[in-house]
């Protein structure tokens, strides 16, 4: 039985990787085509490791987590998005928005998903 929850463990959080990413990416298409200058660095990354970590807190039942990830993020973005351009500090700080709880949206669903088919099989 360890073995199934590892695989459905392991397949939640490299889905939740994977579909929070091209949805994203999708939104991302369909509110601003066109590059927008400004935008955060590292934003990619910190996606996909902030939907593991939201996946993964869901999984164990610890939904905490969830606070911990949005702290972080938040106190780790503000310095950027206050020393960007007047003139796009909206874009920019409106792509972090729907870029973040976009994320969040997605990691959370498939966490959940992921945890009831574990207690499911339990």
């Amino acid at each position: 039985m360890w073995a199934v929850v590892i695989v459905i463990s392991l397949a939640a959080l490299a889905l939740s990787a994977v579909v929070g990413w091209a949805l994203v990416k999708w939104v991302f298409q369909r509110i601003s085509p066109a590059p927008t200058p400004g935008v955060l660095r590292g934003g990619t990354w910190i996606g996909v490791l902030e939907r593991v970590l939201i996946t993964g807190g869901i999984l164990v039942g610890m939904p905490e987590v969830i606070a911990v990830v949005i702290a972080v993020k938040g106190l780790g973005r503000y310095p950027e998005l206050r020393e960007t351009d007047d003139d796009l500090r909206g874009g920019v700080a409106e792509r972090f928005i729907i870029g973040t709880l976009t994320s969040f949206l997605v990691a959370a669903a498939i966490g959940v998903g992921g945890r009831a088919l574990i207690l499911a099989i339990s």
